[in-house]
């Protein structure tokens, strides 16, 4: 019953995205915190606030600007979600990733995730890029009905060789490691960093993984990249908080995408006909 009651929010918000005009895609983009410049740089941009769309929730954390924006880079037709929700905020995963499945329904056949996350590896600068290989679902969640079950990491291996070779083409060195989706709103303590570490992650955060899952659900191929942008406690002695975050994302933003768009191509050659 759960599934079937989910099931007309997703549709009505995929309605509400063609009737706005939010089709004629395949690629699709959903930008983290302070990451949202890629989105300021397509062509013959058509944009789309999220409270114009009818069940769309709307996100109130900084650094997430709140809209759709259709338009075009290297060639590409593609859909940018510049911001999301969370579950932090009090959303459901349903909640979180109704936008995910309704781009899906509207065309989507491929994602690209990307986040601000806390580096767990003391050798990677902040700030600097991840591409996500795999991920630690550890936000007591799951945004799957029963009937998916889920098949294995979402993060397929076309998208993750298309966002390599984006990087390379654009010297922009990005490592390659496993994301850990916490619930938030807190920050990692010390000891909560050590034992990450310990279970494998090279990075963490408070999003993406509910996201993944699903887009992988409903048939698209993903891939994600983080924009570490500090160390996590334990690793440096400053305090964390959200504005050092957005001021990161702002700091490496040109890295960031040059990046997205010299993989796009290579993404869009990756969906195949």
């Amino acid at each position: 019953m759960a599934t079937k009651q989910a099931a007309r929010p997703v549709e009505d918000l995929a309605f509400s995205f063609s009737a706005h005009g939010l089709e004629g895609f395949e690629l699709a983009f959903v930008l983290g915190s302070g990451l949202g410049a890629f989105a300021e740089r397509l062509e013959d941009a058509h944009t789309v606030s999220f409270h114009e769309l009818h069940g769309m929730p709307e996100s109130r954390v900084p650094g997430h600007a709140g809209r759709f924006v259709l338009g075009t880079t290297h060639g590409v037709r593609v859909l940018v979600q510049q911001g999301r929700v969370h579950l932090y905020e009090g959303w459901s995963a349903e909640e979180v990733t109704r936008s995910t499945r309704a781009m899906a329904k509207v065309g989507a056949r491929g994602m690209i995730l990307t986040n601000a996350a806390g580096g767990l590896d003391a050798c990677w600068r902040p700030p600097c890029l991840m591409r996500i290989t795999d991920h630690l679902n550890l936000q007591g969640c799951t945004p799957l009905a029963r009937s998916e079950m889920g098949r294995g990491t979402p993060y397929g291996a076309d998208f993750g060789a298309a966002l390599e070779r984006g990087a390379s083409e654009a010297k922009i060195a990005m490592y390659k490691g496993v994301y850990a989706g916490l619930p938030g709103p807190s920050y990692e303590t010390a000891s909560e960093v050590r034992l990450l570490r310990r279970m494998g992650a090279d990075a963490v955060g408070m999003s993406t993984v509910t996201e993944a899952l699903a887009a992988h659900a409903s048939g698209m191929q993903v891939g994600a990249i983080s924009c570490i942008s500090n160390y996590c406690a334990g690793i440096a002695d400053q305090p964390l908080d959200h504005d050092e975050v957005v001021e990161a994302g702002a700091h490496i933003a040109d890295d960031f995408c040059r990046v997205l768009e010299c993989a796009t191509p290579h993404l869009a050659a990756a969906l195949g006909d």
